[in-house]
């Protein structure tokens, strides 16, 4: 265990601070609800660190009635005594100067996630004010912080009979674009770090709603997996589970395949959240693929095939977290999101394959199971490498008519340009006439949309509804996808306001996730709002989209001569409506469709795409309060 003495001799300083609020989005992002909640995983981060190196098991956070958070631990407790070198309280070094704190000293802490030392600082500058409370050597030593400056010195304010952290904050609004505190938001990846952290409880409190999640999970990511395919339909029992400590590096695996189509790794180094992946998700690839395809040829299923699984086969319907975690870890910049150690490869890789290999030897039937699975994936592949050839040269073939209905727009250039996916004929001719040519492209649906949660990918590729779709958008899909090749920079989905357009909408919005997700990433996807009703009296009309806002328009008109109008669907606007309702860029609404947590949103397709019809009830019955813009 790392040295138990942990005072201000262990605060290491680099230096600096100001520049943060000058420029905020260098260290948290930015400005927008992303960076404000960024605040509050750097001080969770600081307990979790703690929980890391064995001296807390308890984590409560708390949003205020007041807008604050407040995160306290039961951990060691920030050092108080005085900076050898600064001559100041250790905790005020660790709160006003960039790059310092116990990070920096291996003794303090073994394992950390911020290791650019800039966590606390950091919130401690962007808030309005910040106080902290700290329980050491039996009592209790607070001070507070305005804008990044201590504005008391570090005082003590009673007796105490345990240890730990409580700080809180409230951000600074001249800085954030919003200071509203999301409970949604936090439980994310609240429950993500409780996964990651066997044994640790986290909770999370919004005192202005009393809403309460208690998480604690001693399975770790074995738990994680399970959580990740509750709505599907798993190949085996349970998740298979593998873990090593070698060379300092502490590895832990976790996988389960189920009979989906999408593969869902999740890897994670000193609990952040490497999206770009990096040596750890490398090796774990290369050691699957190895495991996977060595007892395929050992088995002789393939047989004369001249076909062989690549590891994209063997990953279809793949689920698995990946937790690595080690005293030295090398990221790629300041967001880390891809780790760079070399070598954490060679020993992810060898774990995997050799615990796989065993793990196959010993249950042979789900084995079988994996391996049948990966070599149909693998004859799949190659229907779908002809389709994308088909419609490869359908795009070269078509590049002067277009495809399909497209009605395309005069401008060239995608920064300006908008395409609408108009559900319905009748409503795309309605969006043809009205709409503004010159940067406006219209591609109306017709017929039942696939619903590609379901399908395999040459099903998708060979679809007539789709193939339109991925020729208009001109970028190629799935792993051929093309960000820097959209014909468009808005890709709008334009559907009823009711039951049925809400499930198209869905479709599509699946496709787009899975398939080209990237559009959703850099934000090009839209979903527009048509409205319900329209209410007249005379000269004057409103257009509103929900039996609110009609009553409400009702009201203000004065009810006596008041005409009512409801839309049953798109087609029954003229274009003149059409345009001036949904498509004019300076009246109209539009749902920008986000991707903040990917975890999430996989869950959220499966549950209301796949084949589990339990979930999906349970969801639309816990949510249907929540609803506004659905006529039914």
């Amino acid at each position: 265990m790392v040295d138990q003495n942990y005072n201000a001799d262990n605060i290491k300083v680099l230096k600096g601070l100001e520049a943060v609020r000058k420029r905020p989005a260098m260290y948290i992002g930015g400005t927008s609800e992303r960076g404000l909640h960024h605040l509050v995983y750097e001080v969770v981060d600081n307990s979790i660190d703690e929980a890391l190196a064995g001296y807390c098991d308890l984590i409560k956070v708390t949003i205020t009635n007041e807008g604050e958070v407040e995160v306290e631990d039961n951990g060691r407790g920030i050092p108080v005594d005085m900076h050898p070198d600064l001559k100041i309280p250790a905790v005020q070094v660790v709160m006003t100067v960039l790059h310092a704190g116990g990070k920096f000293d291996d003794k303090s802490y073994k394992v950390s996630g911020g290791l650019h030392g800039v966590g606390v600082s950091v919130v401690v500058a962007l808030s309005e004010y910040l106080e902290v409370r700290i329980h050491k050597d039996g009592k209790i030593h607070y001070q507070r912080y305005e804008r990044g400056v201590p504005v008391t010195g570090l005082e003590i304010q009673g007796d105490t009979d345990h240890t730990g952290t409580v700080i809180r904050f409230k951000p600074d609004d001249t800085i954030f674009e919003t200071i509203t505190f999301s409970f949604d938001y936090l439980t994310t990846r609240l429950r993500e770090l409780a996964f990651l952290n066997r044994g640790v409880r986290i909770m999370l409190r919004d005192e202005r709603n009393d809403r309460l999640h208690d998480f604690k999970y001693d399975g770790g990511i074995v738990s994680f997996v399970e959580y990740l395919n509750q709505n599907k339909k798993p190949l085996s029992p349970n998740p298979v589970y593998m873990a090593l400590e070698k060379d300092g590096v502490d590895i832990e695996v976790s996988l389960q395949y189920n009979e989906g189509y999408q593969e869902n790794i999740f890897s994670f180094a000193n609990n952040i959240n490497t999206i770009e992946g990096g040596t750890h998700l490398s090796g774990f690839k290369t050691g699957l693929t190895r495991a996977v395809n060595n007892y395929i040829k050992s088995a002789d299923l393939l047989k004369n095939e001249k076909i062989s699984p690549t590891g994209e086969d063997i990953r279809e319907g793949l689920t698995a977290v990946l937790s690595v975690k080690l005293s030295n870890p090398q990221f790629e910049g300041q967001t880390k999101t891809k780790l760079q150690n070399s070598e954490v490869e060679g020993l992810v890789n060898s774990v995997v394959y050799e615990k796989l290999t065993t793990y196959f030897e010993e249950h042979p039937a789900e084995a079988k199971l994996v391996t049948s699975k990966s070599i149909m994936a693998a004859r799949s592949r190659e229907a779908a490498r002809k389709a994308r050839e088909l419609t490869r040269r359908k795009s070269v073939l078509e590049s002067g008519s277009l495809p399909g209905k497209l009605a395309d727009c005069s401008i060239s250039d995608p920064e300006k340009t908008e395409l609408f996916l108009v559900e319905g004929d009748s409503a795309g001719g309605s969006a043809k006439q009205g709409r503004e040519r010159s940067f406006q492209a219209i591609l109306p649906l017709w017929g039942k949309m696939l619903n590609t949660e379901k399908a395999r990918v040459d099903r998708v590729l060979n679809n007539d509804k789709i193939q339109p779709i991925i020729l208009a958008v001109g970028a190629g899909v799935g792993q051929d996808f093309d960000i820097n090749k959209i014909r468009y920079h808005k890709v709008i989905i334009m559907a009823d306001a009711d039951v049925d357009g809400a499930h198209i909408s869905t479709l599509l919005m699946t496709f787009f996730y899975r398939y080209m997700k990237p559009l959703i990433e850099h934000g090009h996807l839209y979903i527009a709002m048509p409205p319900l009703f329209l209410v007249r009296k005379g000269k004057q009309k409103k257009y509103v989209f929900s039996e609110e806002e009609r009553d409400a328009a009702i009201a203000e008109f004065g009810e006596k001569g008041v005409m009512v109008q409801r839309y049953k669907g798109l087609g029954e606007m003229n274009p003149e409506q059409l345009w001036e309702t949904t498509m004019d860029p300076e009246r109209r609404t539009m749902i920008s469709v986000k991707m903040d947590d990917a975890i999430e949103a996989d869950r959220m397709f499966t549950i209301l795409m796949g084949d589990e019809v339990e979930p999906r009830r349970e969801f639309i019955q816990d949510n249907a309060q929540y609803v506004k813009h659905l006529d039914v």
